[in-house]
């Protein structure tokens, strides 16, 4: 082979690697892509999940409140960081936090319907007193104490779907918790059905969450 020869054969290896390199490249912005597609479906379906949990702990006594206040400042806090600091998207960020922020007062009372109404015991009682009850900023409150066939007393209040419309003596229905964490929910019959209105708002919510951060 002489010289000619082996510089054409030279030309034709370079000509030859230029398009492998190409397609190296390629491969690695794909991944790099997904894996970015994949890191933003995560926050944008992972923070909306967490502020609806964050809701829904919200509705156990005691401590359950302050729980889940504090958990719902961290994902108002991660949803801004994450959309307004990491993503540059500023109007994203701002939309996003009211949204998320306003997502667990509507998702908590609603998931703890749900889930009273799905999974609870129905249980007979009667009304025996009603009443109000001030908060820490004065705002007065309706409360009904009732007691079920078995003999149990329970004071209930707006929390438990009790917004004085009972009357005293009478006959309702109390969706006990399966786990005995949460106060029973009363209505006036054994209706499994959820809140329309509720229910909808929540979900709507949800989406936006999801859809701003996407």
């Amino acid at each position: 082979m002489n010289w000619r020869e082996q510089r054409g054969l030279i030309k034709a290896m370079k000509a030859a690697e230029i398009p492998t390199a190409a397609r190296g490249t390629g491969a690695v912005e794909s991944r790099t892509a997904r894996g970015r597609t994949l890191n933003t479906l995560c926050w944008a379906l992972g923070i909306p999940v967490v502020a609806a949990a964050a809701g829904f702990l919200t509705q156990y006594p005691y401590r359950g409140l302050w729980a889940g206040v504090v958990v719902v400042l961290a994902v108002v806090a991660a949803a801004a960081v994450m959309a307004g600091g990491v993503w540059n998207r500023a109007g994203a960020a701002t939309l996003a936090s009211a949204v998320v922020l306003a997502l667990p007062m509507f998702a908590g009372p609603t998931l703890y319907e749900v889930y009273a109404k799905r999974l609870g015991t129905p249980v007979d009682a009667v009304v025996l007193d009603t009443g109000q009850d001030r908060n820490s900023k004065g705002t007065a409150l309706d409360t009904c104490s009732v007691a079920d066939t078995s003999g149990e007393r329970s004071t209930l209040s707006e929390r438990q779907n009790c917004h004085g419309q009972f009357a005293v003596g009478a006959h309702v229905v109390l969706f006990k918790d399966p786990a005995g964490l949460l106060d029973p929910w009363v209505q006036e019959t054994r209706s499994r059905s959820v809140d329309t209105v509720s229910l909808p708002i929540s979900a709507g919510l949800f989406a936006t969450a999801a859809a701003t951060l996407l």
